[in-house]
């Protein structure tokens, strides 16, 4: 009875006309936009990008559902994506290289291919994937420096991926957003204009006193009288006074000159021989056009991308090359002064981090490299940096101490030295005016132990090349430095 009172309902249920057996449905289960998601997703699967954080990233953004596409809709690329793919395309002008992004070729698209889904999800990834990469490049992470030397060694900020792709997506202007991981320091732009002229050849031709060269003749000092002299006033635009002698080295150009030996890192003595003869043509430094030219400022343009995108309102910069220490406040050199820095073969290395500690009367603890290299050779075989002595009579004519593990100073006499590992010991030299670092130092920690100071050998800042040091900075005129910077510390951040 229950077989045939379940065949009646059944029965009566399929023929009843009338009654739908459920209500309406969508139109397509799937949208065209999701239907792309999805094929976002499947590339991701099977893709094995070379940044897994960006793999991540991608694969996170597309797996929320119903999140809306950045760069493609059902037509085909939107204003949005030209404008990035845009961007990207004048990478060159910024220095990087717009083929290294793999945009795609969806200009002839056409929305009823049967292809179509798989092709707008090749292009949303792939102009996602270049933003990320583009992002990561401008902020200088296309080369590991350290890969290059181990003296180059800044603190990079590389953009997080997933950040990159969330904030994009809701950026009213993409392209400006992209363009902003660009540095934005007032240098930087400046190398990027005098790239695009190089790569253009509209390199202004200017002329003017630099084109006056001073020809090899005799030494130009006070008192001379001679037809360069005349000369060398149109170079250093020093016009003669009214019924002057326009053939005499007067005191008046005896000033310009040494202004402008000072500007170029001379001695600054006010006579012209051979050697400021070069400076004034333009000889101190090779000259280079064409590529390598440009390779030269594409080298520039990326060390700044190494730099916080923000330096701070106030901030200490030191040239190595140039051999200078500026003091930087509000975007203008507020003081300026000459370093001593690194031996080609100890070379200072570059990079960034904060001031912390000014000190007075330092003492000088010993680096581990000067112990090994400068300090054990006279204990155990003669030679070395302090000259003389086969014995621990080195470190007393330099008035060096030894420390021991415990922190008490051992009478170094009293030591085997043929068993003895000076690099076991602290090798310091106490506060006073034989002590190496002068009066003051100024430290920012870091893994170099490396540090600004005073010196005792004030002669070495009258040379023009400057690369004495075994890596520190020795600064010219320390007593002004310091009290430059306290007097901006008026917070008291900085410890002295």
């Amino acid at each position: 009875m229950r077989r045939i009172a379940l065949a009646l309902i059944l029965a009566a249920s399929v023929g009843t006309p009338g009654f739908a057996a459920e209500p309406d449905g969508p139109a397509e289960l799937i949208t065209k936009t999701e239907a792309v998601r999805i094929a976002i997703q499947d590339q991701l699967g099977v893709k094995s990008m070379s940044d897994v954080a960006e793999q991540i990233a991608l694969a996170e953004y597309y797996s929320v559902p119903d999140r809306r596409l950045l760069w493609v809709d059902d037509s085909g690329l939107t204003d949005r994506g030209k404008a990035v793919m845009g961007e990207i395309a004048k990478a060159d002008d910024y220095g990087l290289r717009a083929a290294d992004y793999k945009l795609p070729q969806i200009a002839s698209f056409d929305p009823a291919a049967p292809d179509a889904v798989e092709q707008l999800a090749d292009a949303e990834l792939k102009i996602s994937s270049a933003v990320v990469e583009y992002a990561r490049d401008a902020r200088g992470g296309r080369i590991n420096p350290q890969s290059l030397s181990k003296n180059l060694d800044p603190k990079l900020y590389l953009p997080e991926p997933a950040e990159v792709i969330g904030f994009i997506a809701i950026r009213s202007d993409p392209a400006a957003y992209l363009r902003s991981f660009q540095p934005s320091h007032p240098q930087f732009e400046a190398l990027r204009k005098a790239l695009l002229a190089e790569r253009g050849g509209q390199v202004e031709q200017t002329s003017g006193p630099m084109d006056i060269v001073i020809p090899a003749g005799p030494l130009l000092k006070a008192g001379v009288e001679h037809g360069q002299v005349a000369l060398l006033r149109k170079r250093l635009e020093v016009p003669v006074k009214a019924g002057g002698n326009e053939y005499l080295y007067d005191q008046e150009l005896i000033e310009a000159v040494r202004e402008f030996q000072k500007s170029k890192g001379g001695h600054p003595d006010g006579i012209v021989g051979s050697g400021t003869r070069q400076m004034l043509n333009g000889q101190s430094a090779p000259q280079v056009s064409g590529q390598d030219k440009i390779n030269l400022l594409l080298a520039n343009m990326e060390r700044w991308r190494w730099l916080p995108q923000d330096l701070g309102a106030f901030y200490v910069n030191v040239n190595i090359p140039e051999f200078q220490l500026r003091v930087v406040g509000d975007d203008a050199v507020v003081w300026e002064t000459r370093v001593v820095v690194g031996k080609t073969d100890k070379q200072t290395p570059v990079f960034n981090d904060e001031m912390e500690e000014i000190v007075f009367r330092p003492n000088w603890y010993v680096p581990t490299s000067i112990k090994s290299e400068e300090i054990a050779p006279y204990l155990y075989r003669g030679g070395g940096f302090f000259g003389g002595g086969w014995d621990t009579s080195i470190l007393k004519r330099q008035g060096l101490r030894i420390r021991g593990a415990n922190g008490r100073d051992i009478d170094p006499d009293t030591i085997d030295w043929s068993r003895s590992d000076i690099r076991r010991y602290e090798v310091y030299q106490p506060p006073g005016a034989g002590n190496v670092l002068g009066l003051v130092k100024f430290r920012f920690p870091n893994t170099h132990d490396v540090y600004l100071h005073d010196t005792t050998q004030k002669h070495l800042f009258a040379n023009a090349v400057r690369a004495n040091s075994h890596g520190c900075m020795r600064v010219q005129n320390p007593d002004q430095f310091a009290t430059v910077l306290l007097g901006h510390d008026q917070a008291g951040t900085l410890r002295g």
